[in-house]
């Protein structure tokens, strides 16, 4: 199970820019991550590219042996709760600036919490 990020992440970094974008989303299912990385496979197989090949097949194995969606689902909802502090943080850093009438830090600290915000809604919608 150690292994499991870093083999996905050495897969991800053997895919080129057209194939990473096959890649599900982080809170995606297992059995989309095993589709995912089997199209992969696929087409590095197509490709000729036997290294590439042999390191996505490690990662499927990975995936079958170790993945779970109730373990996907609480990494999910782990990565929520962090941002939702990295909210919570800007908010009190910009309430901050504001008592101490800074123009340029309150604007800072607006821009820094409109990005976390952002960043908070995206991790939500995430499949």
């Amino acid at each position: 199970m150690k292994f499991l990020p870093l083999v996905l992440a050495a897969a991800a970094a053997l895919a080129t820019p057209g194939m990473a974008m096959a890649q599900p989303g982080p809170s995606a299912t297992c059995a989309a991550k095993r589709d995912a990385i089997s199209r992969d496979i696929d087409a590095a197989k197509a490709d000729g590219q036997t290294q590439r090949v042999r390191g996505l097949e490690r990662a499927l194995a990975e995936v079958r042996r170790n993945c779970s969606d109730a373990k996907l689902a609480a990494d999910h909802q782990q990565r929520v709760r962090s941002q939702e502090r990295k909210v919570a943080q800007r908010e009190r850093e910009l309430r901050e600036a504001r008592r101490k009438g800074d123009a340029d830090k309150v604007a800072r600290r607006e821009d820094k919490l409109r990005e976390a915000q952002a960043e908070l809604q995206r991790i939500k919608d995430l499949p």
